[in-house]
């Protein structure tokens, strides 16, 4: 039987997932255990004030990020100890998902509190389902270094894997990321998806090859970037091969 909504939450730690840019996608679940939630850790109070204010929800937030974590973990271990609801959320889409938190979330559980994962919108996800790529196998290995050395070192240890590759990218560095993508692992089938969930989203499919020539000669995009990578040698498997 699903659990109805708008009932008292226990105490501990909540994971809370929020939109990547279509507010509409914030979960009916979501808003209720921030609007329980005792203090709300996020990594910019601004851009989460902007989202607790849509929402009309009135709990106090404070940042928590990596630069801060020394100093403001103690303080969301405290309020755990005494009973309190923790919620914790990131700028946008599903936290700890290249982004702070998993040092709370391991220190909760070693202390015994409840720690629950409230689902909801992430970008590596929207990106996997509307790239037409191979979802049974993917890698998310994050942002890519911002040094070519760097950046392509972690290609190569990523090349021999027979799984489809999700990097976030900024679009200051999408063209160098596409060029040493496709010289360190070939003409793969990939696709860029940027601005998921928003007014200008748009999926671009293609080799590799394709791709980078495209965004070389194209001016800078804008907004958020997700690059997906097929598996090499992806093939297209006709019914008959399936059924056997």
């Amino acid at each position: 039987m699903p659990t109805k909504l708008n009932k008292k939450i226990m105490p501990g730690l909540y994971i809370v997932s929020t939109p990547i840019g279509n507010l509409g996608d914030m979960s009916f679940r979501g808003r209720d255990v921030l609007k329980q939630a005792d203090i709300i850790a996020c990594e910019d109070t601004r851009v989460t004030g902007k989202l607790l204010a849509y929402f009309d929800v009135g709990t106090p937030a404070i940042s928590y990020h990596d630069h801060n974590e020394q100093k403001v973990l103690p303080l969301l271990m405290e309020k755990l100890t005494a009973g309190q609801i923790v919620a914790l959320v990131s700028d946008a889409g599903t936290p700890l998902i290249s982004d702070p938190g998993y040092r709370l979330v391991k220190e909760a559980r070693a202390a015994g509190f409840l720690v629950s994962s409230i689902p909801g919108a992430s970008a590596v996800l929207a990106a996997l389902a509307s790239a037409g790529l191979p979802t049974d196998r993917f890698m998310f290995a994050g942002f890519l270094p911002g040094k070519t050395m760097a950046r392509r070192k972690i290609l190569a240890e990523l090349s021999p894997l027979k799984s489809t590759l999700v990097f976030y990218e900024s679009p200051k560095r999408l063209k160098d990321s596409l060029k040493d993508i496709f010289e360190v692992l070939g003409d793969r089938e990939a696709a860029i998806c940027r601005e998921l969930t928003k007014l200008f989203e748009e999926v671009r499919s293609g080799h590799l090859s394709e791709l980078e020539k495209h965004y070389r000669k194209a001016d800078r995009p804008k907004g958020e970037i997700v690059i997906i990578v097929g598996p090499p040698g992806v093939t297209e498997v006709s019914e008959d091969q399936l059924d056997h």
